[in-house]
């Protein structure tokens, strides 16, 4: 039964990640198509208080299939290793945007090109790559045997464009939530539209499951039929929830009628095609690992979760409330939308050709190095080969490194750098 544990631990960690960083790439995509450069500076600062956290949650659903079903690992990763990767640039690429956009003291329209545009090829890849899951990889004792555009399919297209359908509608739903002024009633208006193309493309790809899943699904027994009915039934009722909320009040409402709506559809879809993991034939059971490896996996891995769990929460709280371009900033409306929640402070700009910046490479490059040496001499000492040093000088490597960054970074608030009283103001 252990296998179970470690399927419902790696689809918590998959919905958590499809909820959280849906609503943040979603908003991503939606600037693409804000002309407004203030709201475009609102949705990324809005995203930079959240996003890393929101992206753990992937990171324990990969740690948790390598480790946990690695038959399902081994049968789909080299099946989809070009949407894949294309996803983790993407994502890279999206977080430097972010954390450029923030520190920049003003607009910059090339890193919010990147920031949007990385969001939706993010977003596309995701779907492709549940797509190419859902339509079946070919594979023979538990090794792929297809090609390298075996991804490609056009259900995986569809499922490309209803999830980003349904990353759209939570972005917009997170932005009525957070926002005031012109960015609230435009999420507010987009929300409804959205809706309806969410609900178009969950009967298409409902449908379509039936014809691309080669596997057959037994909706002839009773309990399955019970279990998709009712989940089906949820979300219908959370969607119609989202559809009386959009621009009304409270704000709330809406996003965690889609929140639901999407643990609802995840849950239906686990209804209609477990025990089978990799259509059309590879269970649970077949793809799981050892007793062991799943013990320490439900220990390790689910002792993190609690963790991930009270980080979301603690950066929840600290960002709650109405985000404010400035502090100063309230909305008249009702006492419950005057709340401004904390911004990230920016980063004080210092004139250019000061010369200081020299001095911050010569510095961050030295500790870069250094950084790079300590896992080095770390994979050679706890590899069992140490041929270079051993634990005592990855200790002493450690300590210089540790050293050097509060040297260098007590060095950069002498400069200004961290001024936080100053960027406040």
């Amino acid at each position: 039964m252990l296998e179970y544990a470690s399927y419902a631990l790696v689809l918590l960690a998959l919905g958590a990640y499809l909820l959280l960083d849906g609503y943040d790439l979603g908003i991503g995509i939606l600037s693409l198509f804000d002309r407004s450069d203030q709201r475009r500076k609102e949705y990324n600062e809005l995203i930079a208080t959240a996003w890393d956290a929101n992206e753990s949650w992937i990171i324990l659903a990969g740690v948790a299939l390598w480790a946990g079903l690695p038959g399902v690992y081994a049968t789909v990763l080299p099946g989809v290793y070009l949407p894949l990767i294309v996803m983790l640039l993407a994502i890279v690429l999206r977080g430097t945007a972010i954390e450029l956009q923030s520190a920049a003291p003003g607009y910059r329209r090339g890193w919010g090109l990147v920031f949007g545009l990385s969001s939706l090829v993010a977003t596309l890849c995701q779907g492709l790559v549940a797509g190419a899951v859902l339509s079946g990889l070919p594979y023979h004792g538990g090794v792929f045997t297809g090609g390298t555009w075996d991804w490609l399919t056009p259900y995986s297209v569809l499922c490309a464009l209803g999830l980003a359908a349904v990353h759209l509608l939570a972005g917009a739903a997170w932005l009525q939530n957070k926002t005031a002024g012109t960015a609230h009633d435009w999420a507010g208006r987009l929300g409804r539209p959205l809706l309806l193309a969410v609900a178009a493309a969950s009967v298409v790809l409902g449908f379509g499951l039936r014809l691309a899943d080669p596997q057959h699904l037994r909706f002839d027994q009773p309990l399955r039929a019970a279990l998709f009915g009712l989940a089906v039934a949820v979300a219908v009722l959370c969607g119609a929830i989202a559809w009386y909320g959009f621009g009304r009040r409270p704000d709330w409402r809406p996003f965690a009628a889609v929140a639901g709506a999407e643990a609802a559809g995840l849950l239906a879809l686990v209804a209609a095609t477990a025990p089978v993991v990799v259509p059309p034939d590879l269970t649970v059971h077949a793809a799981a690992s050892p007793y062991g490896s799943q013990l320490f996996l439900l220990i390790g891995v689910g002792g993190c979760v609690p963790v991930v769990l009270a980080y979301n929460i603690y950066a929840w709280w600290v960002f709650r409330g109405k985000f404010a371009q400035t502090p100063a900033h309230t909305d008249a409306t009702g006492p419950s939308d005057t709340t401004v929640a904390t911004k990230r402070p920016a980063a004080v700009s210092r004139a250019a050709g000061d010369g200081r910046w020299a001095a911050v490479v010569t510095r961050r490059v030295p500790l870069t190095l250094l950084a790079v040496a300590v896992a080095a001499l770390s994979q050679d000492v706890f590899g069992g080969v140490r041929v270079w040093v051993g634990p005592a000088g990855v200790a002493v490597c450690c300590v210089t490194a540790l050293a050097v960054w509060i040297r260098s970074d007590r060095r950069s608030a002498a400069a200004g750098e961290f001024n936080l009283g100053a960027a406040e103001k």
